[in-house]
C-alpha cells in the first residue's frame, strides 16, 4: 500500500528527511511519533502529496505521489491537525463540499455524506452549524471529511489534539473502528494513544527513522531482551539470587520486593522461573510479563542524541 524509497527533503541548505526507507501494507495502522522538529510532519506532507520530496520516491497503492499526486490522492484521506472547517456552513453544506473538491460524482455525494456521517458518530449532527460544534465534534466532523471518498489510505494528524479525556477516549474508539477497513498512519505526541491504537510503530529523530517495529519489539530492542516480575510470598533477595544462580538472569529487587529479571529469550524460560522457585520451596504469588511502556522508549530513542550534532549536510 505505502512503499517510501530512499526519500529525503531539503528546506534551502536545511535537510529535514535523510534517506527514509519504509513499507507498510494495506490495512497496516502505524504510529509514527518524534520530537518537534524531527521531520514527521514533513515526512506526512509528502506522504499526503502537500508537498514534494527533494530526492527519492513515494508510491501510494501502486502511484508515485511526486509523478502522479492527484491520481494518488484518490486513495488518501487526509485529517491536518487543525482541520480546515468552515463554521459558517452545517456538516452537510461541508461535507458535500469536501465530496465534491475530492471527485466524487455529483449523485453519489448524498449517499457518501451518510456514510462518512455515520463512520464518524455525526449523523444526528448534519444539519448542525459547524461553529456551534464542540471541539470534539468538530474533530469528528474533519475526519468524516478525510473519509469522505472512500480513501485506501487515512492520515491523521494529532487527531485529538485540544480534547477533553471523554473525548479522547472517543475519537480513539472511532479511529480503531476505521483501522478495521484501510490503512491508517496516526501521528500524536499522546503516546498511549498510539501504544492502544497501533500495530506498528514508527520512532523518527533527527531525520532518520530511529525505530521500527511493534511495541513489544520495540521493547525487547531497547532493553536489551525481554523482562519478568516475579514475586515470591518473602526472602525476594536469595529468591533472586537462587534465580541467577541457577538460570543466570540479570535480576534486580525493588523496595517492594518485586524481583525483575531480564533475558534475551525469556518465552522459553518461564516454566523454568516458576519450576525453581517452587521446587526450592518458595511460594510463588506472580510471574508477568513487565514491558518497557512506548514512553520510556520513546525517551531513550530520543533523548540518547538530543544534543548530538546533525549529520553535516554539506556533504
Amino acid at each position: 500500500m505505502i512503499c517510501i524509497s530512499n526519500l529525503s527533503k531539503f528546506y534551502g541548505n536545511f535537510q529535514a528527511l535523510y534517506g527514509i526507507n519504509l513499507e507498510f501494507p494495506q490495512g497496516a495502522v502505524i504510529g509514527l511519533l518524534g520530537p518537534n522538529g524531527a521531520g514527521k510532519t514533513t515526512l506526512m506532507r509528502i506522504i499526503s502529496g502537500y508537498m514534494p520530496a527533494t530526492s527519492g520516491t513515494c508510491i501510494i497503492d501502486g502511484i508515485d505521489i511526486h509523478e502522479n499526486p492527484r491520481e494518488a490522492q484518490k486513495a488518501i484521506g487526509y485529517l491536518p491537525e487543525h482541520p480546515p472547517l468552515y463554521p459558517e456552513m452545517t456538516v452537510r453544506e461541508y461535507l458535500g463540499f469536501a465530496a465534491g473538491i475530492k471527485g466524487v460524482p455529483k449523485k453519489s455525494i448524498p449517499a457518501r455524506i451518510d456514510a462518512a456521517a455515520a463512520q464518524a458518530g455525526i449523523e444526528h449532527r448534519l444539519n448542525q452549524i459547524i461553529g456551534t460544534l464542540s471541539k470534539g465534534y468538530r474533530q469528528r466532523t474533519g475526519i468524516a471529511q478525510a473519509l469522505i471518498h472512500e480513501p485506501k489510505l487515512l492520515i491523521l494528524d494529532e487527531p485529538t489534539s485540544g480534547l477533553d479525556p471523554n473525548q479522547i477516549i472517543e475519537i480513539r474508539n472511532l479511529i480503531t473502528g476505521i483501522a478495521a477497513h484501510r490503512t491508517v498512519i496516526l501521528s500524536s505526541h499522546i503516546l498511549p494513544e498510539v501504544q492502544n491504537a497501533c500495530k506498528t510503530i514508527v520512532i523518527i529523530h533527527n531525520g532518520r527513522v530511529a525505530a521500527e517495529d511493534t511495541h513489544e519489539g520495540l521493547a525487547v530492542k531497547t532493553s536489551g531482551g525481554e523482562t519478568i516480575k516475579v514475586r515470591v510470598h518473602e526472602n525476594s533477595e536469595s529468591a533472586a539470587m537462587l534465580l541467577k544462580e541457577k538460570l543466570s538472569f540479570q535480576s534486580s529487587v525493588a523496595k517492594d520486593g518485586i524481583i525483575t529479571l531480564m533475558d534475551k529469550d525469556m518465552s522459553k524460560k518461564r516454566g523454568l522461573i516458576a519450576k525453581t522457585l517452587v521446587h526450592a520451596g518458595y511460594d510463588l504469588l506472580e510471574l508477568s510479563s513487565a514491558s518497557a511502556s512506548l514512553e520510556e522508549i520513546f525517551h531513550k530513542l530520543t533523548l540518547s542524541e538530543k544534543n548530538s550534532p546533525g549529520p553535516d549536510i554539506s556533504e
